[in-house]
């Protein structure tokens, strides 16, 4: 891997699992006992405020019980340490990336830890249950909601993102079902512009054809031994 300059990094929920969150979805298709439509769509939120909300207030106490594991800190070490253009892109809405010591860092599925006014768009760091309306700092209306992209909404940075995969050299997706779109078509974009992509997961995701490379296994033994080789 010496001929590298430039990388892109996709996380998702499973390099997180190991530190005790939940996949987002499970073999019975709910996220910790919830259908996803009832609490990650505009229709849920408008439907059922309480429910939304205290439902991201749960998984951001969580948040407090769970530490970082050998992976996110392997890819915190690796932001330190790449001499060239480095970005992680997430689609986790947990903060174990920043725990860790990552800069080069985009969530683009939003944070637990942040509040987005539904009027002014302003986002506003949160740690605390966030009631429904809750009154925004910058407009004063209560109007806030949790900082999360549901499905249906535009993902964060996206025009970012898609510039830092035409000019990498290696795309890496770890822990990612390679179901949901648009990340389950960044290693399409890698390939068209003739990046090295390479796979780290359980098990082989719905988009395993499209990587050079798949290696199987737990991310906090597989992405250590990736860091190590990029850094030789």
């Amino acid at each position: 891997m010496n001929d590298l300059r430039n990388i892109v990094i996709l996380t998702g929920a499973g390099i997180s699992a190991e530190s005790g969150l939940a996949t987002f979805r499970g073999p019975d298709g709910l996220w910790e006992g919830h259908r996803v439509e009832d609490v990650c769509t505009p229709e849920a939120l408008a439907r059922d405020a309480g429910l939304v909300h205290r439902f991201y207030d749960e998984r951001r106490a969580k948040l407090a019980e769970v530490a970082p594991n050998a992976a996110h800190e392997a890819l915190a070490a690796l932001d330190a340490a790449w001499p060239g253009d480095l970005l992680i892109v997430t689609q986790n809405v947990d903060d174990l990336h920043e725990r860790a010591g990552a800069r080069r860092l985009i969530h683009m599925h939003g944070e637990l830890k942040s509040a987005l006014c539904a009027a002014c768009g302003k986002a506003i760091g949160w740690v605390d249950p966030l009631p429904p309306a809750s009154l925004c700092d910058g407009c004063g209306k209560p109007r806030l909601r949790p900082d999360i992209v549901f499905f249906g909404e535009m993902p964060y940075e996206m025009e970012a993102i898609d510039a830092a995969i035409r000019d990498a050299d290696l795309f890496v997706s770890i822990g990612t079902s390679g179901a949901v779109y648009p990340a389950a078509g960044f290693v399409q974009t890698a390939r068209h512009v003739g990046a090295r992509t390479l796979e780290l997961n359980l098990d082989p995701s719905a988009g395993s054809f499209y990587f050079d490379e798949t290696r199987l296994g737990p991310a906090s033994e597989l992405v250590p031994a990736m860091v190590r080789e990029l850094l030789v």
